[in-house]
């Protein structure tokens, strides 16, 4: 891709948009036309093209055509959004143009069903907040909002927000039953029914299975047959009440349920010596990878095939979420809405963190006997008034919202390191260990409880300076607090049980209580954090619409994304809220005539300060210089250590050539580190020499690549209405590589690997379909389907451990997906 000088992007958009005034012709608005995509992006319904956002939606039958099953399926298919599918699909995050969620930092991007924010959940691994599976289905449609949201949407934004918004009940008898075959077993089953109570009173429920067998196939012999395979329940049951004329009250009840095998990783390659690190205990584990990877390469692997250490290997999710929105038109300029949401999340995992399979596995979690690794409901309640003068000259909303989330029961996560478990709950296990004075295996045993208040006033107006120009103005102040209370237990075992009890992080108690330290909670004792922050963002906007079809806009917004708590980070356990300034100027277009579209394009400049980042400190040694008590683990936490600058261009738009439709959309950004500190680190502990993070300026963060398009091409047959509607239509994506991380930046630069792991591959993705409506006049719809056409072989994701346990690990991505869907409806 022909990459451009980032030095003239807001130039440029400025240069285009003044062609575009010139050029483009006046017409009146004509109904039908690409334009008329209603959105909900500022909270109220407004056509996509009056909106000053960039902002890319798909509607249902576009959802359909890509095989979008999940939220994280919406990554291959938007320009300037990405996913990190580090630990599976099911608990993966967002980023939106290089905003990305490191470990359990807060979300970047909220995502948000019926305007209410997805339940919270925190474990000791990045989880997904609203990504899986389970909405996908029956939708109106997806909104991607690009750039900071923090003025009206309730919780952390900087890098924009996901809304999905569900089909309301309508007056109508109406519904469906659909059914999908495709390759790798796949089966799927959704059925839709809309029922009309009576004039004041609709009905919707639906409901979703869908079941295939994972494309990773795993030879070991341990555990489950594949992986990265797909086994969710999801309803949803919905009710619409006019109370009165003027008020309405709207609640939708939602819930699914995943249960896989979860994800494992392929071992790429191993440090044969190349690579500085891997001596000691884990030169050893060189030793073992390598073997590993010799012995793959003996027995001919292909590229999905796997070697799996955990017989419980598995993944299980659950979330439900009650919605009730009250609206009350008060008046002709008055309305007075209410959003209030409870919701549990559930996650419960064990796996294998890389995907070794040696005699003494380095890294195993399992839930806890009594809970999984994450629970947590969530409450929210937001109060909304939105007005207007009568002349229609100033429009504004004003509100306050309140969230709530605490632990279900106790999180509980179990982890194995450098031990081979037959039952990890009794502690028959065995550890690497060079005599028995010297046992380096252990049993970890992590109680973290997560506790969150949040809470905003905010207020937004819209004054028509005359009929072409409108400034608007918003402004929002966010509480937030956070508490973890931590009691972690480090246990020695062996193949009979434990050995010796001890606290991973604080002082054991003397006389040593033994197995009573995993219940007694004296580990937890001062390791108990609170992290509280506030901040003011806002947003100024001037945008200028001198006709119906041309609308140009500049802006400002401050983003914030509050302060969190690991208490892993010895010494550092909190770290402070990040804030971003956005600058950003965009068109919208609309064109008609013999040919109907839409094009609209956006430059913007973010600068990114505080930065939330991700740093590792392995334990120091005895060898090590300062050490005098080195720690049982190294630190894998979040410390504000980095200050970056974000710019970039986004172009889209959809064209109507008779019976052909183009859509394309681009994406260039220009995410660089500016600027570094030096993190937090006990040396009489830790090895902070070895410290790894953003510590280079210049170099690109995580999951920001440079250039992003998507083609879409679909032609309608000039057939007669008797046979049906058929249509043919094809998407292209090409998405540069980006950087996962920097581990293996300096080892590739020196020739001393095949390829950098820590950098995801440029792909190119083609998708087709084939859409026959309404086939011979009767409700039935066919729909056949291909992704991945082209079975391109590439990874979304690594675990890089060339320095440490000796080899690199990556997670593999989707082959060539295909399959037949058939919808019969009624009433529509």
């Amino acid at each position: 891709m022909t990459k451009i000088p980032s030095k003239t992007i807001l130039y440029v958009t400025t240069a285009c948009v003044s062609a575009l005034i010139g050029v483009l012709p006046v017409r009146a608005q004509q109904s039908g036309g690409p334009e008329e995509i209603i959105v909900t992006a500022r909270r109220v319904e407004e056509r996509l093209q009056d909106v000053p956002l960039s902002i890319t939606v798909y509607n249902q039958q576009q959802l359909s055509n890509r095989n979008i099953v999940s939220s994280t399926d919406l990554a291959a298919y938007t320009p300037s959004l990405a996913v990190n599918s580090r630990f599976g699909p099911d608990k993966s995050s967002f980023a939106i143009r290089g905003f990305s969620q490191d470990l359990n930092t807060l979300p970047t991007v909220g995502v948000y069903f019926a305007d209410a924010v997805a339940p919270r959940l925190t474990s000791n691994i990045t989880s997904g907040n609203g990504a899986g599976v389970g909405n996908m289905f029956d939708l109106q449609n997806v909104q991607v909002l690009k750039g900071p949201q923090g003025t009206l949407f309730g919780r952390n934004t900087t890098g924009g927000a996901i809304l999905l918004v569900p089909q309301k009940p309508t007056d109508k008898l109406e519904g469906y039953v659909e059914g999908t075959v495709g390759n790798y077993d796949a089966h799927r089953f959704q059925a839709v029914l809309n029922v009309p109570v009576n004039d004041k009173i609709r009905v919707r429920a639906g409901v979703d299975r869908d079941v295939r067998d994972g494309y990773l196939h795993n030879l070991s012999g341990i555990g489950p047959k594949d992986f990265n395979n797909v086994n969710y329940w999801a309803a949803r049951f919905s009710v619409d009440i006019d109370l009165t004329p003027d008020l309405e009250n709207y609640t939708i009840f939602t819930y699914s349920r995943s249960h896989t095998h979860g994800t494992v990783g392929k071992i790429a390659f191993c440090n044969r010596g190349t690579v500085p690190g891997s001596t000691g205990v884990a030169g050893l584990g060189r030793a073992a990878n390598c073997a590993q990877l010799d012995a793959e390469k003996a027995a001919g692997y292909r590229y999905y095939d796997v070697e799996n250490s955990d017989p419980a290997a598995n993944l299980l999710g659950t979330q439900w979420q009650a919605i009730n929105t009250t609206t009350w038109k008060a008046s002709d300029t008055l309305t007075v809405k209410n959003i209030a949401s409870y919701g549990q999340a559930k996650e419960s995992y064990s796996f294998n963190i890389d995907g070794d399979n040696i005699a003494i596995p380095f890294v195993t979690t399992y839930p806890g006997p009594n809970g999984g690794e994450g629970s947590q409901w969530t409450l929210t309640e937001e109060l909304q008034f939105q007005g207007r003068t009568n002349n229609d000259r100033l429009t504004w909303q004003a509100g306050g919202y309140t969230e709530l989330s605490d632990p279900i029961g106790t999180q509980q996560q179990w982890t194995a390191v450098f031990s081979n478990c037959t039952n990890v709950y009794a502690f028959q296990c065995t550890p690497l260990a060079f005599g028995p004075a010297f046992i380096i295996g252990s049993v970890g045993i992590a109680h973290n409880d997560y506790r969150y208040r949040n809470y905003g006033l905010y207020a937004q107006g819209t004054y028509k300076l005359s009929d072409e120009l409108r400034v608007t103005a918003g402004l929002r102040n966010t509480w937030d607090w956070e508490k973890e209370t931590a009691d972690n237990i480090r246990v020695v075992p062996s193949p009979a049980g434990a050995l010796a009890y001890s606290c991973s992080r604080a002082v054991t108690p003397a006389p040593n209580p033994g197995a009573a330290l995993i219940t007694d909670g004296a580990c937890g004792i001062g390791r108990s954090f609170v992290q509280k922050s506030h901040k003011p963002t806002w947003l100024i906007d001037l945008d200028y619409k001198p006709t119906e079809d041309l609308l140009i806009y500049a802006k400002y917004a401050r983003g914030y994304r509050g302060g969190g708590v690991n208490e892993a980070n010895v010494g550092a356990e909190t770290w402070k809220p990040e804030t971003v300034n956005n600058y950003e100027l965009g068109a919208k277009t609309s064109f008609h005539g013999a040919v109907l579209g839409t094009f609209n394009l956006a430059g913007f400049w973010n600068d990114f300060t505080n930065q939330q980042a991700t740093v590792t400190i392995p334990q120091c040694v005895a060898t090590t210089p300062g050490c005098t008590n080195p720690a049982f683990t190294g630190i894998n936490g979040i410390q504000n250590v980095a200050k970056s600058r974000l710019r970039g261009i986004e172009a889209d738009g959809s064209a109507l050539f008779g019976n052909f439709r183009l859509e394309a959309g681009y994406a260039y950004l220009d995410a660089k580190v500016t600027g570094v500190s030096v993190p937090v680190c006990d040396n009489t502990r830790f090895n902070c020499a070895q410290a790894s993070f953003l510590s280079t300026p210049g170099s690109t963060l995580p999951f920001a690549p440079k250039n992003r398009i998507t083609l879409t091409g679909t032609y309608t047959l000039p057939l007669d209405e008797k046979v049906g509607k058929v249509s043919v239509g094809a998407t292209f994506t090409h998405t540069d590589s980006q950087s996962v991380n920097h581990s293996d930046d300096a080892a590739f630069a020196a020739g001393a690997i095949p390829f950098n792991a820590s950098l995801d591959p440029a792909t190119d993705l083609l998708t087709l379909n084939l859409n026959w409506n309404d086939i011979g006049g009767r409700p039935v719809d066919l729909n056949v389907f291909a992704t991945n056409v082209t079975d391109q072989k590439y990874y979304v994701g690594s675990a890089n451990s060339l320095s440490t346990t000796g080899a690199d690990f990556i997670i593999l991505g989707e082959p060539r997906m295909f399959g037949v869907r058939v919808r019969v409806h009624t009433g529509q």
